[in-house]
């Protein structure tokens, strides 16, 4: 059985390409449908998300399989698309298709270095699989141990840390100033996407109270609502300053909406309890003279990309780590299909030496007179103990790690040599 990923991604396919073949997630029956009438597919698992589609298999007949797998992924764009998805997809076989699902669950393949959704997309995906039963014994082992690669790599780099999107960053900072977010209150001014992510991390940081101030109430209330926080317009702005600790500013006015001046009252309404401003608006939303403030801390996106640039050179440097702890699993796991892959020789190996040592005994006990049943049981003790040393150094041979070229080649010369498959050594004659 041989395992091979076929796929497309961000780096290989446009936006508008990979689209097309995403569609494929949402409703997997049809998919799976499909390679499970293929013959030449075992076992099957298809993830498609917005940055790529792949799918990994198991099968006992690789050269069929692949070209059908690749046919199926190309008839899923539209006319015209064929030539440009044939050219982004690339296949990755055995050691090189396990290590790159590892690099993707431990989000080493993604657009932003160690970002963490991925994983969880798939998780969900699997889910998908065992529930469509395209799985089996080979890819379920395979996504536990990507789960545990996953978290191996989480859990001893710092490739998932330091914040390297605006909204994250910008949380990151608040969180560096006051600590613990536990106690604060969060005032969203804008309730855009930015303004949503941010929402996100606030909420994971433990941030209690949200305020959502927007020019479009009905929009600030959906969004406060989706997170348990309180919508206001902008006009109620100076009074709700009197209550935040964050504020986070991302709204697309074309003028500043917030001024020294005007916060200078806030601050001693607030007797100069510390705010701490974030403007991640272009143009800005927040007069940076605000800066001059006593108490006050407030950072632009300018200040937010140098934040950026050097976590993400930090994730690079720990990615350094995570591909080596990958390349340790890889092995890892291809000893244990090696390790399967003499399960079955083994234990025909001890068959047939039970066969033939109970055969012997069967012929001979007659012979040796009367005996006790603890010498007759010593006696078939002896005979299946020296059968089983006889078999001591082959079964250690067939363990050993061999290159993978060579494993096929020793198990067939050992089931040769023992005489495992008669039929087909006669066959031979």
């Amino acid at each position: 059985m041989t395992l091979v990923l076929i796929g497309l991604n961000h780096k290989t396919a446009p936006v508008a390409l990979r689209e097309k073949l995403a569609a494929l997630a949402p409703d997997p029956a049809a998919a799976y449908q499909y390679l499970r009438s293929l013959a030449s597919v075992q076992e099957a698992l298809l993830y498609a998300t917005c940055n790529r589609v792949e799918i990994i298999f198991a099968t006992p007949e690789p050269e069929a399989a692949i070209p059908q797998v690749r046919d199926f992924l190309v008839s899923q764009g539209e006319a015209g698309d064929a030539a440009a998805i044939q050219q982004a997809l690339y296949v990755h076989q055995e050691a090189a298709a396990i290590s790159h699902l590892f690099q993707v669950a431990c989000g080493l393949d993604s657009m932003v270095m160690g970002e963490p959704q991925i994983l969880g997309q798939v998780k969900a995906a699997y889910r998908q699989g065992t529930e469509q039963q395209a799985t089996g014994p080979l890819l379920n082992r395979l996504l536990h141990k990507t789960f545990s690669v996953a978290k191996k790599v989480r859990s001893e780099t710092g490739i998932g840390g330091m914040a390297v999107s605006i909204s994250y960053a910008a949380v990151e900072l608040a969180r560096k100033i006051f600590g613990s977010l536990a106690d604060k209150t969060g005032l969203l001014i804008g309730a855009g996407e930015m303004a949503e992510l941010a929402v996100e991390h606030l909420k994971r940081q433990g941030v209690p109270r949200l305020i959502v101030a927007n020019r479009t109430l009905e929009r600030g209330l959906e969004l406060a609502h989706r997170f348990g926080g309180r919508a206001v317009s902008l006009g109620e702005l100076p009074e709700q300053l009197l209550h935040a600790d964050i504020v986070i500013s991302s709204t697309g006015a074309p003028e500043i909406i917030l001024t020294k001046d005007q916060l200078k009252v806030v601050m001693r309404r607030r007797k100069q309890r510390p705010l701490f401003l974030i403007d991640i608006a272009v143009p800005r939303d927040l007069d940076p003279a605000i800066n001059d403030l006593d108490n006050v801390y407030l950072y632009n996106i300018d200040d937010l990309q140098g934040v950026i640039q050097a976590n993400l050179n930090h994730r690079q440097e720990e990615a350094v780590k995570a591909q080596r702890i990958i390349e340790v699993e890889t092995q890892k796991f291809l000893q244990w299909r090696e390790t399967q892959a003499v399960t079955p020789t083994i234990i025909a190996l001890v068959a047939k030496a039970r066969q033939i040592y109970q055969a012997e005994l069967k012929k001979t006990l007659p012979q040796l007179g009367s005996l006790t049943p603890e010498q007759q049981k010593a006696l078939e003790v002896l005979a299946e103990s020296i059968a089983l040393k006889l078999l001591h150094d082959p079964f250690l041979y067939l363990k050993r790690h061999h290159h993978p070229k060579r494993r096929s080649q020793d198990i067939d010369l050992t089931r040769r040599l023992f005489n495992l498959d008669p039929d087909r050594n006669e066959d031979l004659l």
